[in-house]
């Protein structure tokens, strides 16, 4: 079996759960931190995330709902858009834990392959600023 790789991110949100939850799960709001995107909080739901294309990949994360817990648990596939059997296939998990008036909130990236090295690495630097963005939007909410 083919040992894979992890990337976990956690940040303390200082908003409600709720708060934060609509924000992963609202599209016009996911647009804002992470990328355009046709998401449903639905399990089974296809879907995909498009952002400008760059050498080596093509823009677009093909994605399938695979658990929804609201307001605590997201699950969904994330894929990089290619047919190949080295195409990244991964699982991204957000878990959402109340701290008083503030929310844990744990982003967790799973199944990196050793042929995923690169993706692996530029995720690795990207989620950080990503829940930075999220962060934002968060706060932005009315």
């Amino acid at each position: 079996m083919t040992e894979t790789k992890s990337i976990v991110v956690e940040r303390l949100i200082p908003h409600a759960t709720d708060k934060v939850w609509r924000a992963l799960t609202t599209p016009r709001l996911v647009t804002e931190w992470l990328m355009e995107n046709d998401f449903a909080p639905v399990e089974g739901h296809r879907f995909s995330l498009h952002a400008t294309p760059v050498p080596g990949w093509s823009g677009v994360t093909n994605c399938v709902v695979l658990k929804v817990e609201a307001p605590r648990l997201l699950a969904y596939s994330w894929g990089d858009g290619t047919e190949s059997d080295t195409g990244l296939k991964t699982v991204v998990t957000w878990s959402l834990t109340p701290e008083g008036a503030a929310t844990r909130v744990r982003m967790e990236q799973s199944g990196f392959r050793p042929v995923d090295e690169r993706g692996y690495t530029g995720m690795g630097s990207g989620w950080p600023r990503i829940l930075e963005r999220l962060e934002r939007v968060v706060a932005g909410q009315g």
